[in-house]
């Protein structure tokens, strides 16, 4: 039992991280990068743009967390639940974030 809550606590930790990320994201002056080691794209609102960026991380931190709840269940059966959720959401930041908010930032 004892090994499922310190497994929840890291993960609820990194989702926490998320979250710390997308509160950095309001105050930044500069474009928020989305994706590793690449230039942000040429962004006309830049406040616009990092709040929007902000509430991204931020929901995105509070639904990984969610998803790390089957783990506190045992069964090794379900931490699959935790992780084919968190690839399905994060392919659909990807899409989200590539299809509409790059989309109706960057400047044209």
């Amino acid at each position: 039992m004892s090994g499922r809550i310190i497994g929840f606590v890291i993960w609820a930790a990194v989702g926490v991280l998320f979250i710390g990320s997308g509160l950095r994201c309001f105050k930044a002056k500069k474009p928020s990068g989305f994706w590793a080691n690449a230039k942000t794209a040429p962004i006309e609102d830049v406040r616009a743009y990092n709040r929007t960026m902000g509430k991204v991380w931020c929901v995105y931190g509070a639904v990984f967390m969610v998803l790390g709840l089957p783990m506190l269940l045992g069964d090794g059966l379900w931490i699959m639940v935790s992780v084919v959720g968190v690839m399905a959401e994060s392919i659909a930041l990807m899409a989200v974030y590539t299809t509409g908010i790059e989309k109706k930032y960057r400047k044209k």
